[in-house]
């Protein structure tokens, strides 16, 4: 395949060249009696989909009217016809199926999109249903969903409906996002597709959406979503979402053509995240009056309130009241491996890093530190915790054995960068432990003592290379390759979908958590040292003490700044932070005085001394001094480990993305968590699915 570039961002795909000239079929009926003449015309189709004999004229995209002028660009400035982005712009084939064929409808290079009428959606959910029976989906996935929000009293009590599905929109973040590259933006309809088969069941698409539309199904551990029934539209009919629609609620064409008989062309509805996230190919019609607030009926705490201007904006729904609970079996969630992964690789950055970069910067400690025999064993520490941390990733893939092709999209998404960040640390951290191995007295005893006589091919390996000047060199590309994953890691999360991620107490977070896990664990192994080699500990403690402080003093400064900015906001980051206040909110009261003492404490040792103390007592061997250190040392490193886990499986359980309302049963998390909880989740037509990834 072709491959051309919309504005640097979205990829367009142009297929493999196929037959062109498929006849079409005409907008008429025909009785199912005249068989002989719909055999005819039906040889003259394309067989991406086969045509009903009786289909009926609304189920056909409107012809394209020459006398009128359709618009060049849409409402956010990108181009509507998109074949001169294309480099072959005659004949390309989908390949549906397989099948080479071509249509021919005049408009399949142009960028089409779903028209929604809220005046007249019913509910009656058809569209779910035909979109569902065409996909052969499961019950618990639904490429189309129906919600509702309501707000009123009675007797003047109104409902909208909201039919979704992709929106295939002009900045696909799906695709951006996508480690595995199972996304392509195609050139025929604009249509945004994905490859279930390609995918790994990551969910990273289902994160960065604001509508919901990829869906992961635990099941297979893959994501599918709408595919713009490119099928149908081949074949000239709509989408089966539209053509089964009752109330005339849905229709399908070029974007920012009005159909017939509709007055308005919005691009956002009560309800609808802001559509400048990823410029969705979707317009709106609402004429009729709604009261000035309307509530969600799943259990988000967000409602929508009209602005000045006109449109609803997100305020949080306090519907739970203000009582505050604990809730630690909630803390319990799918996504334990991230909360793993993130901690281990992060503690294993600072670990190496901190004495590594210390022994450059000149600390004398630092510097007899590497030159040790101790050096090598923190180096093995921080690969175990990479690998440990990298292999938890990949137990929360749906289909992990596919864990390779995450590096598929370094083009565009943050997640195959980090990966390869990390990758590459871990791979230089093992050239580091190989280099350090020969000079080693713990290997050339083992070695020794298998009788192997390789100790004298190490030591003549020591006398003629510079391994310490080249230790030096893979120890920064270890470090630059690990602050890299570091620095994408943070951007994996910066996702505008997820108003409680995207802010900078992630990155505050992230890094404050390296230095203080960091300095928590080299310390240990520093510590060790003291009865294998005679080291000064008084410069290095004094350091690790600091650098574990100031960890702490980040992520303090994060929180503070991420409970500031919450408290004053109205939008689905603020209904996380509500949650946080009420649900959790003697957890989170439990984790911040956790690191408000952890901060007291070990300011306090620095202030006065402790540290030095207690360096220059180790120097002396006191071992009343020395248990009471690692006494204190313990205390603050048990507190500290106990602070993060609970902040980072906060961080998991509490964020809210911009997603549809759903229904009181269908689409709602509450009620889903409900039936697994009473057991009405086991019968499959229940639709929620088993917790499985």
């Amino acid at each position: 395949m072709s491959r051309t570039t919309i504005e640097g961002a979205t990829e367009l795909v142009s297929p493999k060249d196929g037959d062109v000239g498929v006849y079409m079929p005409e907008k008429t009926t025909k009785a199912a009696s005249n068989q002989p003449e719909v055999e005819q015309e039906q040889k003259g189709r394309s067989n991406h989909w086969e045509v009903r004999t009786q289909e009926q004229a609304y189920a056909y995209l409107p012809e394209p009217d020459p006398g009128n002028k359709s618009e060049i660009e849409n409402r956010y400035g990108k181009r509507i016809d998109l074949v001169e982005l294309t480099d072959n712009p005659a004949g390309r084939s989908l390949f549906i199926n397989g099948n080479p064929e071509v249509g021919t409808n005049r408009d399949r290079n142009k960028q089409h999109g779903f028209f929604f009428t809220a005046d007249n959606c019913i509910g009656c959910h058809a569209c779910e249903s035909a979109c569902s029976e065409k996909n052969d989906n499961p019950a618990h996935l639904a490429f189309r969903s129906v919600g509702y929000v309501e707000g009123g009293s009675y007797p003047d009590y109104k409902r909208m409906n909201i039919s979704m599905a992709c929106n295939h929109c002009d900045d696909p973040v799906c695709l951006k996002g996508c480690p595995t590259r199972a996304y392509t933006k195609h050139a025929e309809y604009g249509a945004v597709l994905q490859d279930p088969e390609t995918c790994f069941g990551c969910g990273y698409c289902t994160w960065v959406c604001p509508y919901n539309a990829p869906q992961l199904d635990p099941v297979q551990g893959r994501v599918s979503k709408c595919n713009m029934c490119v099928d149908r539209l081949e074949v000239g009919l709509k989408p089966a979402c539209v053509s089964a629609c009752v109330g005339n609620a849905l229709d399908f064409g070029v974007i920012e053509n009005t159909p017939e008989n509709r007055e308005q062309c919005k691009t956002s509805i009560p309800g609808f995240p802001s559509p400048e996230i990823t410029q969705p190919n979707i317009r709106f019609q609402q004429t009729k009056s709604l009261p000035e607030e309307m509530s969600r009926t799943d259990d988000m705490p967000v409602k929508y309130r009209k602005g000045s201007d006109g449109q609803y904006k997100p305020v949080v729904d306090q519907k739970n009241g203000k009582k505050m609970h604990w809730n630690l079996p909630k803390l319990n969630s799918r996504e334990n491996p991230l909360v793993l992964f993130t901690l281990l690789v992060q503690a294993a950055l600072g670990t190496f890093i901190i004495p590594f970069s210390g022994a450059l910067l000149g600390v004398e400690s630092f510097k007899q530190f590497m030159a040790s025999n101790l050096f090598l064993p923190l180096v093995l520490l921080s690969l175990g915790m990479t690998s440990m941390g990298l292999f938890m990733s990949v137990t929360h893939l749906g289909r992990p054995f596919r864990f390779y092709r995450g590096f598929n999209n370094l083009r565009y998404s943050p997640m195959s960068r980090e990966g390869l960040g990390l990758a590459l640390f871990s791979a230089f951290l093992g050239l580091t432990a190989l280099l350090l191995a020969p000079s080693n007295i713990g290997v050339n005893t083992m070695l020794a003592s298998l009788g192997l006589g390789l100790e004298s091919e190490l030591s003549s390996l020591v006398a003629t290379l510079p391994l310490e000047s080249v230790v030096v060199i893979t120890g920064l590309l270890a470090s630059a390759s690990g602050l890299a994953g570091l620095y994408y890691m943070n951007q994996c999360y910066q996702i505008k979908a997820r108003p409680f991620w995207n802010h900078w107490q992630t990155a505050t977070s992230f890094v404050g958590n390296s230095l203080s896990l960091g300095a928590m664990v080299s310390g240990v192994v520093m510590l060790i040292s003291l009865g294998v080699e005679s080291l000064p500990l008084q410069g290095a403690m004094e350091s690790y003490g600091a650098v574990f402080l100031v960890g702490l003093v980040i992520e303090a400064v994060g929180l503070w700044g991420h409970n500031r900015t919450l408290n004053r906001s109205e939008d689905e980051g603020g209904a996380a932070h509500y949650i946080q206040c009420t649900t959790f909110g003697k957890t989170y009261q439990l984790r911040n005085a956790l690191l408000a003492v952890n901060i007291l404490a070990a300011s306090g040792l620095l202030i006065f001394g402790g540290f030095f103390e207690v360096s220059e007592s180790l120097a002396n061997q006191s071992i009343v001094d020395e248990s009471v250190y690692l006494i204190v040392w313990a205390s603050l490193s048990l507190i500290n480990l106990v602070t993060v886990v609970i902040g980072r499986a906060l961080f998991y359980n509490l964020v809210i993305p911009t997603t549809m309302p759903g229904a009181f049963f269908w689409k709602n998390k509450g009620f889903e968590q409900h039936a697994r909880d009473i057991g009405l989740a086991d019968n499959p037509a229940t639709g929620v699915a088993p917790l499985a990834h």
